[in-house]
């Protein structure tokens, strides 16, 4: 009840402010690079870079499996390539960190399993004539709410998830081990982020530390450095280890499955997913190929000033090489209609599977490092989707100038 009003105006006006201004809470999450998914899927796609090195022109779907003391790797692969499987698989685990048995899997003794044979001929026939490789849909959303045109709850949480990863490594918390998660929640006014609601980081740890010692050293030096200044206040939540113990963890604390983890690999659940995971699929997989092109369009509408908010849908059918539905959505935002964006986007990128692989230099061994802290929202040269290079062409297609766009936002 409001202080100094009757209890008839107190609600009156509480009603009266949630109807004016609409506020939401959104959480997302992200995982380090030793939980047990995003190891899968660092050794499926370390297992790709390999193969791709050798032969370009590859045809790869390889997934990995996880558990106590033992990783199995299968899948169908198509190659000139001369590769040890086993050996890739060991040092991806390797990178992670897991190398000792007191962290509950060592790279070095684990037991390892290969089951890899050739794509089928039925597949290959429309691959080959460079249709796509199989039927789906796939999304790339972009915004203005980061300089990366990620939703803020999703950066902040690869960040987090970083500096989980950077402080282990540097030594600088010498108490952590590989596996950890982290989630931002974010409020929302107006579809504006305002404030941070809640924080949470768990990571896997030495049986030596103390709980008490362990989230005050990870508040101090992994979420005070990475929370823009200003977006909490005092009654952000912060939850760290919420349970107090979390030793056992890895693949020893739960398996791992390559692309189980597509939520943190994009958007954070903020845009759409056509439900294709990605690692372990070379470039004629639109499951990923179309992913990464819809992300470059989305992201080159924002950068053009054409929407605040875009999702780009595209969706093919197997065999076949041009996109059979194109969809731009800018939730309102755009500065022209999204009929007139989608019929730019045609002019300027190219979308069958050929052309996606050809713009975005997806025949080289890049996917290990897309394999932890997402696809998206890097500044890495090799993430070649992240370019903001077609801004200027897709405001000459779609007959708009530049300056036209900077005044409608003034």
């Amino acid at each position: 009840m409001l202080q100094g009003c009757c209890p008839v105006r107190a609600l009156a006006r509480l009603y009266f402010e949630d109807f004016l201004v609409n506020r939401q809470l959104f959480s997302s999450e992200s995982v380090t690079e030793g939980h047990p998914d995003k190891i899968a899927d660092q050794i499926s796609d370390g297992v790709l870079d390999a193969v791709v090195a050798q032969d370009p022109r590859s045809r790869v779907a390889c997934e990995s499996l996880l558990t106590t003391g033992l990783i199995v790797v299968a899948g169908e692969i198509t190659t000139n390539a001369t590769v040890d499987y086993q050996e890739i698989a060991r040092q991806a685990v390797r990178q992670v960190g897991y190398t000792d048995a007191a962290f509950g899997f060592d790279a070095d003794t684990c037991g390892v399993l290969i089951s890899i044979h050739q794509q089928s001929g039925d597949i290959a026939m429309g691959v080959d004539k460079d249709g796509a490789g199989d039927q789906g849909m796939m999304f790339g959303y972009a915004c203005d709410e980061t300089p990366e045109k990620m939703p803020l709850p999703i950066a902040l949480a690869h960040r987090l998830a970083r500096r989980l990863s950077e402080t282990r490594r540097s030594g600088e918390l010498d108490f952590l081990r590989p596996d950890g998660k982290t989630q931002v929640t974010v409020e929302y006014v107006d579809g504006q982020p305002v404030r941070l609601d809640a924080i949470v980081v768990s990571s896997q740890h030495s049986d030596a530390v103390s709980t008490e010692e362990l989230r005050t050293r990870i508040r101090k030096q992994v979420i005070d450095p990475v929370l823009p200044a200003g977006m909490a206040d005092a009654k952000t939540q912060y939850h760290i280890n919420p349970t107090g113990r979390f030793v056992i963890g890895g693949p020893m604390g739960d398996t791992g499955v390559t692309g189980r983890k597509i939520i943190v690999d994009t958007y954070g659940g903020m845009g759409r997913h056509g439900g294709g995971a990605f690692s372990g699929k070379d470039a004629t997989k639109v499951d990923r190929s179309a992913a990464y092109m819809a992300r470059y369009i989305a992201k080159n509408v924002v950068a053009a000033g054409l929407a605040r908010r875009c999702e780009v849908q595209l969706a093919y059918a197997i065999g076949v090489a041009e996109p059979v539905s194109v969809l731009v959505d800018t939730f309102g935002t755009g500065s022209i209609s999204a009929g007139q964006i989608s019929d730019a986007v045609r002019q300027v990128f190219k979308l069958t599977p050929r052309g996606i692989i050809e713009t975005l230099q997806l025949r080289r061994p890049i996917f290990q490092k897309t394999a932890a802290f997402g696809h998206f929202g890097r500044n890495e040269p090799e993430f070649t989707w992240e370019a903001e290079n077609q801004a200027e062409a897709l405001l000459s297609a779609a007959g708009v100038a530049s300056n036209a766009i900077a005044g409608a936002r003034a």
